[in-house]
C-alpha cells in the first residue's frame, strides 16, 4: 500500500493539501523544463511530499501532467472569470467582454503567470493533455463566443461562417500572447504602451469582428460604437 509522507503535511498546517500542492508544483516545473526535463523528484521535492505520493494521487508522470494542466487552467479561469450578463445585456456588449477577458486570461499585462506558459506550452505542442484540455474547459467557451456571434447576426450566417469568425477573433488575441516579443519589436514603444494594453487591444477586436459582421459599418464605426457601449456600462 503506498503511503503519503503525512508527517510532511503535518509540519505546514496552513499549507494546500497534498494533491493540490503537488498539482500546482508540477504545473510550475513542467511550465518552466517541459515535460521530458521535469522530474517527479523535483517536483515532489517542491511540493513537500514524497515520490509515492505522485503514484497515490495519480498513477504516473503522464498523469499528473495532464491533470497539472487542467488545473492550471482552472486556477487561470478562476483569477479571471467570465463576466455574468444579465438579461437583455446587447450581444455588442458581450462580445467586447468577452474578448477583454480572452485577452486578460491569455496575456495578464505584466509577466506572464506560469499557469499561461504551461497552457502556451501545450497548445503549440499538443499532447493527450489538450483534447482534455479543450473537451473540458475551451470547447464550452468557444461555444459561447459563438452563441454570442449568432445573436449579433441573428441567424443570419451559418454555424460554419460564425466558427470562423470565432477563431479569427481567438487568433488575433492570440498573436499578442504567442508572439508579444515580435510585437514589441514592430510597434514603437510609446504606440504600444497606449494603443496595445488591454482596452485599446479588445476595442480593436471587438470592433473588427463587428465589422467583419457587418454590424457597424466601417471600422473607426465599429470603435465609436465599442466606446458607446463601454460608456454607457460604466457606473
Amino acid at each position: 500500500m503506498v503511503v503519503v509522507d503525512s508527517s510532511v503535511c503535518a509540519e505546514k498546517p496552513a499549507a494546500a493539501e497534498p494533491r493540490e500542492r503537488i498539482l500546482s508544483a508540477a504545473g510550475q516545473e513542467f511550465a518552466e523544463r517541459g515535460y521530458e526535463a521535469a522530474t517527479v523528484r523535483d517536483i515532489c521535492l517542491a511540493a513537500g511530499v514524497n515520490l509515492a505520493a505522485v503514484n497515490y494521487y495519480f498513477g504516473d508522470k503522464q498523469r499528473l501532467y495532464i491533470e497539472s494542466v487542467k488545473h492550471a487552467h482552472e486556477q487561470r479561469a478562476g483569477q479571471v472569470p467570465l463576466p455574468e450578463w444579465t438579461a437583455g445585456t446587447p450581444p455588442q456588449r458581450k462580445l467586447r467582454d468577452f474578448v477583454g477577458n480572452l485577452l486578460e486570461r491569455m496575456l495578464g499585462f505584466g509577466q506572464p503567470p506560469w499557469q499561461v506558459r504551461l497552457m502556451m506550452r501545450e497548445v503549440l505542442h499538443p499532447t493527450d493533455a489538450c483534447r482534455e484540455l479543450v473537451e473540458d474547459y475551451v470547447r464550452p467557451r468557444f461555444t459561447l463566443l459563438v452563441s454570442i456571434l449568432d445573436e449579433l447576426v441573428d441567424g443570419r450566417l451559418s454555424q460554419t461562417e460564425l466558427r470562423r469568425v470565432a477563431l479569427s477573433i481567438i487568433g488575433q488575441c492570440f498573436v499578442y500572447r504567442a508572439a508579444g516579443d515580435v510585437v514589441a519589436m514592430l510597434v514603437p514603444r510609446e504606440e504600444l504602451e497606449s494603443h496595445h494594453s488591454l482596452a485599446p487591444l479588445a476595442d480593436h477586436v471587438t470592433g473588427y469582428a463587428l465589422a467583419a459582421l457587418g454590424e457597424a459599418g466601417p471600422l473607426v464605426g465599429a470603435h465609436q460604437r465599442i466606446h458607446q457601449f463601454r460608456e454607457e456600462a460604466s457606473p
